[in-house]
């Protein structure tokens, strides 16, 4: 048998920790494609490297990886100003299946990802967030992330506990209990479907915020709609044009970002993710997703 050739090795160790870079990248970035062409930028800086010289090839990619996300997010912060309407992180199926058997595993990994989280980093600056998803959702030690900053340990310290003090201020507390979320989600299909306001007004939360992302390119409300009575007739609103049309609509559920997501095609189109997040069995925010762009990664 022939030696294992330079690239080949060189592709082998990349691919080892092309899940984990992947991961990162998102969750800088809260869009799936930038987060691969990202990866993709670092797998041309690796395959360019001299990588006899590096000794922890992980360390070297994460770096790497989290150096360009950075540069992304200043120049998507830009974008995100001129943006149509709210901004909600583009969606991605998370099912852990059984390679995460823990539940408080599970659970640690649903929060970081999940699309409530996601909307509050958005407001980190792009050093604050990198601190942050590092040491919060990969726990790397805050002598490695210093190394990928390129800043003294302290300075590490010092952005991580501001992003960490900035996040729990703003991070929403809602229940994570799977099962509880699918059943409150198939009761609010029912509602929506069924067009009584009563009904729909029994499952939200007095304060209920939707916040509803169509980029300009799909009908979405333009501001985020808060309060009981104007969501539920706003969502019914949307139901009733939405189902109303002459071809029967399909509804399947999955786990996106972490949570029960009900997935709305149209004509055998995608044309909508509706995910719920609730408190004390009532719900409190709806994210809708409609933009055609941030569908894409979910479309089969």
């Amino acid at each position: 048998m022939g030696s294992v050739t330079a690239p080949d090795a060189g592709l082998d160790a990349f691919e080892e920790h092309r899940t984990t870079l992947t991961a990162v990248a998102y969750r800088m970035l809260g869009r799936f494609a930038d987060a691969e062409d990202v990866v993709q930028e670092a797998w041309l800086r690796w395959s360019g490297a001299d990588r006899a010289a590096v000794r922890d090839a992980r360390g070297y990619l994460v770096r790497v990886t989290t150096r360009l996300a950075i540069d992304r997010l200043r120049q998507a912060q830009a974008r995100r100003e001129a943006y149509v309407g709210p901004w909600l992180p583009e969606p991605v199926v998370t099912d852990f299946g059984a390679s995460v058997p823990d539940t408080a595993e599970r659970a640690m990994l649903a929060d970081s990802v999940s699309l409530a989280v996601l909307v509050v980093l958005e407001t980190l600056s792009p050093l604050e967030r990198a601190v942050f998803v590092l040491r919060e959702a990969f726990g790397f030690p805050y002598q490695d992330i210093a190394q990928v900053l390129d800043r003294s340990e302290a300075a590490v310290r010092q952005l991580a506990g501001r992003a960490r003090r900035h996040v729990e201020e703003r991070r929403p507390r809602f229940d994570v209990d799977p099962v509880r979320r699918r059943d409150l989600t198939e009761r609010f299909l029912a509602a929506a479907t069924g067009g009584s306001i009563d009904d729909m007004l029994a499952l939200l939360a007095p304060d209920v915020r939707l916040v509803s992302d169509g980029g300009g390119k799909a009908k979405a409300a333009l501001r985020v709609i808060e309060s009981a009575d104007k969501v539920g007739r706003f969502l019914l609103a949307v139901a009733g044009e939405t189902l109303g049309g002459t071809a029967a609509p399909e509804v399947r559920f999955a786990e996106v970002n972490g949570a029960p997501a009900v997935l709305l095609f149209l004509g055998g189109r995608l044309d909508s993710l509706l995910s719920l997040e609730a408190t004390d069995g009532r719900i409190a925010e709806i994210h809708l997703i409609r933009n055609p762009d941030k569908l894409t990664a979910l479309r089969p």
